[in-house]
């Protein structure tokens, strides 16, 4: 569902002001640019991490994401003062307008057909611990302090999808530890939790990360994108649902130009180049 206030830029244009952003080689690199706040998010923020991802939905020429911070950390949550603050003195109207418009940020990420990956470094808590949560895979360090904190504001832990998504990646009992205490998940014990996919050294995250990203970036990218969706989707399914929502997705596949690359590559003891149809 598209956003009420949403504006959907071709991203050739897309000019953000509240993140940096670069584009090279298939690859988009979002980072949240306030390291003097520990990089906090607002309410613009948040509008334009959604109008970023919901653009992507319609761009054919970035095949992978990485997001992360600058200066150490990956994102505190939301800004205290520019956002928890106002929070206090809106009725309830404004408030659901709220929670539905950060919700929304979710759920483009999750939409848009690129594989998302967070590299995360140092503090990664509230908005941030859901906006990695959010991706697709998360690069960590043994700095990295993951903490779904709402608990500790007297919020519930059903913030963004939380409740339903973290349990799917960590586990229904690890998921309600952190969201009934928000205690912190530091990056050892996030990994071992699976959490994070791996644990990098803080200089590297970043690089390894986009390596990642151009390894996918350079894969079948319909392919790609249609495990994404099904990933997505299957969540609700019976297994003998997505066994025939998978042989549809997997006949689609079989119809691409990069299916017979890789046969041809195969059946010519050479590498497959593949274009993403």
């Amino acid at each position: 569902m598209t956003p009420a206030n949403a504006v959907t830029l071709p991203l050739s244009s897309f000019r953000p002001a509240h993140f940096a952003l670069e584009v090279a080689d298939k690859v988009a690199i979002v980072t949240l640019n306030r390291p003097e706040r520990k990089n906090p998010l607002t309410f613009e923020s948040y509008r334009e991490l959604t109008d970023f991802f919901l653009a992507l939905q319609k761009d054919e020429g970035i095949k992978a994401v990485v997001i992360t911070g600058a200066g150490g950390n990956f994102s505190s949550g939301g800004d205290v003062f520019e956002i928890i603050g106002p929070l206090v003195a809106m009725d309830t109207v404004d408030l659901l307008k709220f929670t539905r418009m950060t919700g929304e940020l979710v759920k483009t990420m999750r939409a848009c057909p690129q594989p998302i990956i967070a590299a995360i470094d140092g503090i990664c808590a509230g908005a941030g611990a859901i906006i990695a949560m959010a991706s697709d895979m998360r690069l960590g360090t043994a700095s990295t302090k993951v903490a779904f904190l709402f608990n500790r504001v007297g919020l519930a832990g059903c913030d963004m999808g939380a409740c339903a998504m973290l349990p799917r990646i960590i586990g229904q009992g690890r998921a309600a530890e952190l969201l009934y205490t928000g205690r912190v998940l530091r990056g050892e014990e996030a990994e071992r939790w699976g959490f994070l996919n791996r644990l990098v050294p803080p200089e590297t995250v970043l690089g390894e990360a986009h390596a990642l990203a151009r390894e996918l970036a350079d894969g079948p990218t319909f392919a790609n994108a249609m495990t994404k969706r099904m990933l997505e989707m299957e969540w609700a399914m019976s297994v003998e649902s997505a066994i025939e929502a998978e042989a549809v997705a997997q006949a689609l596949c079989m119809q691409t130009e990069d299916f017979a690359r890789a046969y041809h590559a195969f059946a010519g003891k050479s590498k497959p180049v593949f274009e993403g149809n």
